[in-house]
């Protein structure tokens, strides 16, 4: 089984036991209690049941105020394995230009507690559910996997968290500043400039970037970083490359 065999494995073996009951908020930073279980991988080399032992990793995740991307930009993302992006990038071919409002991660890699514990992860999960339940955080996620990969699974969840928060919170509302559109299937898209072919928001964003540092209140390398995450350098590096023989 090569690589990508073994991510979409890793993707189909997924399942999202508890999603956040509160989708992520428009407006400010949200940040989700995550358990990912799994079964140890070195179970099966052991001779052992598989309902002996669970692993636990229990992190956060911090999405910070959302702004819209494609799903190019977030594979620029740091934090994650490559085997995660390669997930991601697999969740997200079916249409390359699909309009994803997804948020500038904050991933704490080092999560928070790793343990092994004697009890199958069905008993595990239910345990967990229910101190989710009695502490009545709206923004706790049990999700299962693969032990080899179990960051491929936790990809998957913020992948669809991400998707669903967009469909029902931010579409309407970037509908009506023309930053999405339809295209001839149907399907939510992001709305590009005709002569450039540059998403309307990533323009929006660089030319102001542009004002501010001409104004002074941005360094050179904030305005740089932003073209470089949409992979424009090239299309603008003239006119970078300008501002500083005005200096």
């Amino acid at each position: 089984m090569d690589m990508d065999e073994k991510i979409k494995y890793a993707i189909e073996k997924t399942v999202l036991i508890k999603n956040p009951e509160k989708l992520l908020s428009t407006y400010e930073a949200t940040t989700v209690h995550y358990f990912m279980l799994s079964v140890p991988f070195y179970i099966e080399f052991e001779g052992k049941d598989p309902g002996s032992e669970t692993v636990i990793r229990e992190g956060k995740i911090t999405w910070q105020k959302p702004k819209l991307i494609t799903p190019s930009y977030i594979l620029r993302m740091e934090g994650f394995s490559d085997e995660a992006k390669q997930a991601f990038h697999m969740l997200a071919s079916e249409n390359a230009d699909l309009a994803l409002m997804f948020y500038k991660l904050k991933f704490i890699k080092d999560y928070d507690h790793m343990e092994i514990v004697s009890n199958s992860l069905e008993e595990v999960s239910k345990k967990i559910n229910k101190d989710i339940d009695t502490r009545k955080d709206p923004f706790c996620a049990i999700i299962s996997g693969l032990d080899e990969y179990w960051d491929v699974s936790l990809m998957k969840f913020i992948y669809e968290l991400a998707s669903t928060s967009a469909q029902f919170s931010q579409f309407p509302d970037l509908t009506r500043k023309n930053l999405l559109n339809l295209n001839s299937l149907g399907m939510t898209v992001v709305s590009k400039d005709r002569r450039s072919g540059i998403p309307l928001v990533a323009k929006n964003e660089i030319e102001n970037l542009f004002e501010l540092y001409e104004k002074g209140e941005i360094e050179a390398k904030k305005l740089k970083e932003e073209i470089d995450s949409w992979g424009l350098f090239d299309y603008y590096q003239d006119r970078f490359f300008n501002l500083f023989k005005k200096r």
